[in-house]
């Protein structure tokens, strides 16, 4: 926050966080004031000549008409530098820990800190000389941030010069120089940098928050570890990339059947008791993303608490550290002020950018956007603007179109590929996906993970429902599963796993869209009045639900399936069927082929079988010719 803020105005009208002022022509919109003799930290979100809107983003009982509001010429921004990993956040990127020592369990108003720690020393060692031109994204150097993250210290977008100074390798806080620059006029040196956006939606008239970077004698400029950004910007970066890379999650029905592009858009809806949290910490935790952000948006308070609690004693699978080593929590939970909650979406997706921008792969949760949306429609009614469907403001869709375009798969401004992709929780009222929030965010995201409360009921989780979800990445990523080259050697021709992946998947949807038709008739005459090859489609079905979508996230085996054991395992049951099929189609009766005792090791397999000894397919497999071969003699 700046330490020159000056009054600008005076309250004049208080409406829960919505507050009015009278005062200065001069302020600008978006910018962040500090209101009453607290100080409270709120945003300008109207001007009608002299009067101001403003939200703010703490408890504003007691606040009263006169209360004076400071100005301090910077719109809503977080601090980007070493330090945010393993940090945990609230919306206005205030540290949550540092919070509790200040003000106990119960955060104070007013409480001024910094969202990273100045004092802190870092191990810097530069990455450029003095005489190079950089430009805005350059690496100045690198700064081990955690054992799992090298943190990349970049050039602030704005800023580009010659360098005339670069400190040693040593240690330094964030605040002390490491490089001076002397700024050139374009076209610069090297070709001038096209952006794309230049700076994203809209560019604030304010004084730019570039901060960490002051100008010095003679225009030259000293750049630090750290700079701000302002958070309703998008962070520019040279050009998009395609979303042609699987983000690899290990939960079988995601991967294998609906999956997620690196750099794509995603929406989890579902009522309440699906399974959305549940589902986006097992990504989280098992994604092949570098940097998790998660962002706990309007939950529960006891939803919340319990990812505060587990998050620090997760290990991560890859490498055996901690998993907050490549976390940033940032929570807002439902008992916190509702602007802030407005705000919390922005903060975590520019965090996620950043890290973006050094080149990482960067899985943003945003834990819920239905909570987010919540707070629109509220601070709009305290606004008295004019309400659209179901009491939403009528920007609703502008306003998740601007957050969920903010994904994607980039070439950074250091020509480094790096991609940001957003999975967001979505949860409707009585599990309504017709409401306004589920049908908008679906115009904007590529990959639908329908929750069914029904399958929650039954104990089927992860409860995705295979008939009404979708994957629009499916043809974007084939060439990715081909590239892995997952190949059967018992399959007949030994096909690879990317074209199999395709037509594997196919496969088992088309199984599984039968057997729902088919359902509607076991409920009316059960069964056995169905032909055996019908009856047949029922039982593969039930081997893909219970033997493959199936997953139990507290189970030490089967809470991940690598890439390798989800081709296996779907072709050993696809396999099934067609030697079931053929044998049949000689006269077999189905319940024959239901009584092998292979039909319950097909089902077990998920968790008896471990990854690493992902070969024991083979023997389930050649088991699984062996019994097939006997019943084939007794029916030819």
């Amino acid at each position: 926050m700046s330490k020159t803020s000056v009054q600008v105005g005076q309250v004049i009208w208080v409406n829960g966080p919505v507050v009015r002022a009278r005062g200065s022509q001069q302020i600008g919109m978006l910018e962040v004031v500090e209101v009453g003799d607290e100080h409270l930290v709120g945003e300008v979100i109207g001007l009608e000549r002299d009067v101001i809107t403003i939200q703010v983003y703490e408890e504003t009982s007691g606040l009263h008409p006169g209360a004076p509001v400071y100005g301090t010429g910077m719109p809503l921004s977080v601090e980007l530098g070493p330090g945010l990993l393993q940090s945990i956040f609230d919306g206005a990127q205030r540290p949550l820990p540092v919070l509790k020592l200040r003000s106990g369990t119960f955060i104070g108003r007013g409480i001024k800190t910094t969202p990273l720690y100045h004092k802190q020393k870092w191990a810097f060692t530069p990455r450029v000389e003095v005489g190079d031109v950089v430009q805005g994204g350059a690496i100045l150097g690198v700064v081990p941030e955690t054992p799992l993250i090298e943190h990349r210290i970049m050039v602030p977008p704005d800023v580009s010069g010659r360098l005339t100074w670069v400190a040693p390798a040593g240690e330094y806080t964030i605040e002390e120089p490491i490089a001076r620059l002397t700024p050139l006029s374009p076209p610069y040196e090297g070709g001038s940098t096209p952006l794309n956006p230049p700076y994203g939606g809209g560019e604030s008239p304010l004084t730019s928050p570039l901060e960490g970077g002051q100008r010095g004698v003679g225009g030259e400029q000293t750049l630090t570890m750290f700079h701000r950004w302002p958070v309703r910007r998008p962070r520019p970066y040279r050009r998009r990339l395609p979303p042609t890379e699987l983000l690899v999650t290990g939960q079988r029905v995601l991967d294998a059947f609906f999956p997620l592009a690196k750099g794509g858009a995603a929406a989890i809806p579902g009522g309440f008791g699906a399974g959305k949290t549940v589902c986006q910490h097992q990504i989280a935790k098992w994604s092949d993303a570098d940097v998790v952000v998660f962002v706990g948006c309007g939950e529960r308070g006891n939803e919340m608490t319990e990812v505060l609690q587990e998050f620090p004693h997760l290990t991560d699978p890859r490498s055996g550290h901690p998993l907050m080593e490549r976390t940033i929590l940032i929570a807002n939970t439902s008992n916190m002020p509702v602007a802030a909650r407005e705000a919390s979406i922005y903060t975590g997706i520019t965090l996620a950018e950043y890290y973006r921008d050094m080149g990482y792969h960067v899985a943003l949760m945003a834990d819920s956007t239905s909570r987010w949306a919540e707070a629109l429609r509220e601070i709009s009614g305290r606004l008295e603007e004019m309400p659209a469907e179901e009491g939403y403001p009528a920007y609703l869709a502008a306003r998740l179109a601007e957050f969920y375009e903010r994904a994607g798969r980039v070439v950074t401004l250091n020509d480094a590929p790096g991609s940001v992709s957003v999975i967001g929780a979505v949860s409707p009222p009585g599990g309504d996906f017709s409401e306004p929030v589920t049908q908008h965010t679906s115009r904007f995201i590529r990959c639908f993970w329908a929750l069914d409360k029904a399958l929650a009921s039954a104990r089927h989780f992860p409860a995705i429902n295979w008939l009404e979800s979708y994957s629009e990445y499916v043809d974007e990523v084939a060439d990715w599963w081909r590239e892995q080259g997952i190949v059967s050697p018992l399959s007949s021709g030994g096909i690879e796993g990317g074209a199999d992946w395709h037509a594997l998947r196919e496969q088992a949807l088309g199984i599984l869209q039968r057997e729902s038709h088919l359902q509607q008739i076991v409920k009316l005459v059960g069964p056995d009045a169905l032909p055996d090859d019908q009856r047949l489609t029922l039982e593969t079905a039930r081997l893909l639900r219970e033997g493959f979508l199936q997953q139990n996230a507290l189970d030490e085996v089967d809470s991940y399936a690598s890439i390798e054991k989800q081709m296996r395992m779907l072709q050993i049951i696809l396999h099934f069927h067609e030697r079931a099929e053929s044998i049949i189609a000689k006269g077999c009766p189905i319940i024959v082929i239901h009584d092998l005792p292979i039909v319950n090791t097909l089902v077990r397999m998920k968790t008896t079988v471990p990854n690493e000894q992902v070969e024991q397919i083979e023997e389930i497999w050649k088991a699984l010719d062996e019994q097939m071969d006997q019943v084939k003699k007794d029916y030819m």
